[in-house]
């Protein structure tokens, strides 16, 4: 077996990544349906209940899987509208703090540090433009920056957090 835990705090220390090919086929079952049972994950693997069970524990322990959740469709919840709004301080002397200043913010889903003339890029759902307008003058009054919305159209594919598996 790979060990692929990556020792010290997990929030600060590089973790190793999942090369062993049966972790893999489990990391990507996991994706696929996180619900699957240990038996339907064994099948998948060719190895015993016990064993997946045991590898299973350690992707855990490890932080490889940080968790099962329910994905939820966006537009039976009522928030159908979703845009990628980028970020940037008004002062580039103030302190970068802005994911801690927007962190209360529900209709944020996503906040990424990304390179170039942006500090952050935020994905937020709301229900209405209107919503998307009040939100965006919320994030500018927090945290004190400018910003660029990009309104999402459509999405084809998202969370897409599974491994290749390798092949034979």
């Amino acid at each position: 077996m790979t060990d692929h835990s990556a020792g010290g705090d997990a929030g600060t220390a590089p973790r190793r990544a999942l090369t062993d090919p049966i972790d893999r086929k489990l990391a990507a079952a996991l994706v696929a349906d996180g619900r699957s049972t240990l038996k339907s994950l064994a099948e998948v693997t060719g190895l015993s209940v016990s064993a997946v069970q045991a590898r299973v524990r350690r992707l855990e322990s490890a932080g490889v899987i940080g968790g099962y959740t329910a994905l939820l469709d966006p537009e039976s919840i009522g928030l159908p509208l979703a845009a990628l709004i980028a970020i940037t301080p008004l002062d580039p002397g103030q302190p970068d703090d802005a994911p801690e200043r927007l962190a209360g913010l529900s209709e944020i889903e996503a906040c990424h540090s990304v390179a170039g003339d942006d500090a952050y890029v935020l994905f937020v759902r709301v229900a209405t433009p209107t919503a998307l307008e009040q939100l965006i003058r919320e994030i500018r009054r927090r945290a004190h920056v400018s910003t660029r919305t990009t309104v999402v159209l459509q999405t084809f594919f998202e969370h897409r957090s599974a491994p290749p598996v390798a092949t034979p």
